[in-house]
């Protein structure tokens, strides 16, 4: 029977074959799932059953890059914008009066109009990213409603209450249901490239920054983080890509009022999808834009022009605060990882194993210490063992206490 000498009791972060089997698993589930939604979105014109299912999923897939846009500041930064319908109504027009009174090719002509929203961005965010919480809300909710105006009072140029056409980028021999699977699968690929940077921003160190000042922004620049800087550049890039998809609706719908484009209804919704989905989860926006793009188009289908899919929206809004504050998918992956084996993991092992580690790790170190206890005239394998092992518990090595005598 081993002695209390011959017995330890070891506490280790397991970087066993278990451990690295969930990770494995966990990647392979991602990117089987990652794929069965790309192979989903790409076959949704194939299955649609008629135009009108067709153009609700251009609705939809609009709503998600919206969405995606407005995560980049309230996803990294915790600023709550109810007023990103500005930079979505000035990428619209700005695309449609560029086609209109330029005659450029319409796709060079929204991506110029994204440039110039995001140059106007900068000084918007040098003065509205100065306040915080409430404030801040106020302020994108003031500048969507200043817009609102100047865009409905200057009918000579925008077209003011009577609205704007903008031409459509195919010719008229392209029918309705074609134009609606084209610019679905366009407005899929604006949704890849937005998904993409924020994935890259959130595995940089610029997103580790963005994260900082959204858990506490005074202590994140207290560490060193410009946070004035990091916050301006994530919400100019918010308005790029917000700007983008008001451009790409322009086209597709081909006509634009003041009064929708500059709504902060709008706003709203794109911080209903966000929060739904999970604002700090990579595709939470787009699993919100799916259930509210749905909801809203439903409503308005079955309801006509009444309020009630304003009610509907407020009532989800209100069960997601309540019940999910952080979104649909950080709670499944909550609930998911309470049936995930542990991570950690406390064995007993003899010294005789301990050593034998040791030896296999350090042979040096160990042939030195069996010469020194043979000088000695002393052989205690658990003291050397125990001693080596919990020196290096600071290089996350295993730690070793000493087992109860038998």
């Amino acid at each position: 029977m081993p002695s209390a000498s011959d017995t330890t009791s070891v506490s280790t972060t397991d970087p066993t074959p278990v451990g690295d089997r969930s990770r494995r698993g966990s990647m392979l589930l991602k990117a089987v799932g990652l794929v069965a939604l790309t192979v989903a979105v790409l076959s949704f014109p194939a299955v649609a059953a008629n135009p009108f299912i067709l153009s609700v999923g251009v609705v939809i897939m609009s709503y998600a890059v919206l969405a995606t846009s407005w995560n980049f500041v309230g996803g990294f930064t915790g600023y709550i914008s109810l007023g990103h319908a500005s930079y979505s109504g000035l990428g619209a027009y700005a695309t449609g009066l560029l086609v209109i009174h330029t005659s450029m090719n319409p796709w060079l002509a929204m991506l110029l109009a994204g440039l110039v929203v995001a140059v106007l961005a900068v000084p918007i965010g040098i003065a509205s990213l100065r306040v915080r919480g409430a404030s801040f809300v106020i302020v994108s909710i003031a500048l969507v409603l200043i817009l609102l105006l100047v865009f409905q009072s200057w009918g000579s140029f925008t077209g003011g209450s009577n609205g704007l056409r903008v031409p459509r980028p195919f010719g008229p021999e392209v029918l309705r249901p074609e134009q609606h699977e084209r610019f679905f699968y366009l407005h899929a690929a604006l949704l890849a490239v937005a998904l993409l940077v924020w994935w890259l921003i959130d595995r940089s160190r610029f997103g580790t920054g963005l994260k900082a000042i959204r858990e506490d922004e005074d202590k994140a620049q207290a560490l060193g983080v410009p946070t004035f800087t990091y916050k301006l550049i994530a919400f100019v890039v918010s308005a790029f890509f917000t700007a983008l998809g008001g451009g790409m609706y322009a086209l597709w719908f081909g006509f634009l009022d003041p009064i929708f484009q500059f709504s902060i209804l709008v706003g709203s919704y794109m911080v209903l999808m966000s929060l739904l989905g999970g604002i700090r989860s990579l595709f939470g926006p787009f699993l919100g834009a799916v259930i509210v793009g749905y909801a809203v188009e439903y409503f308005k289908n079955q309801y006509g022009d009444t309020q009630f899919h304003l009610v509907a929206m407020g009532l989800l809004l209100g069960l997601v605060v309540l019940f999910m504050p952080d979104g649909i998918i950080p709670a499944a992956t909550a609930l998911v990882d309470r049936f995930r084996p542990q991570r950690t993991s406390i064995r007993e092992v003899s010294a005789a194993d301990l050593a034998e580690q040791r030896r296999t790790a350090d042979p040096e170190a160990a042939r030195a210490d069996q010469q020194s206890r043979t000088d000695d005239g002393t052989d205690v394998p658990d003291a050397s063992a125990e001693t080596s092992t919990g020196a290096a518990t600071d290089n996350d090595s295993p730690t070793v206490t000493e087992g109860a005598r038998r």
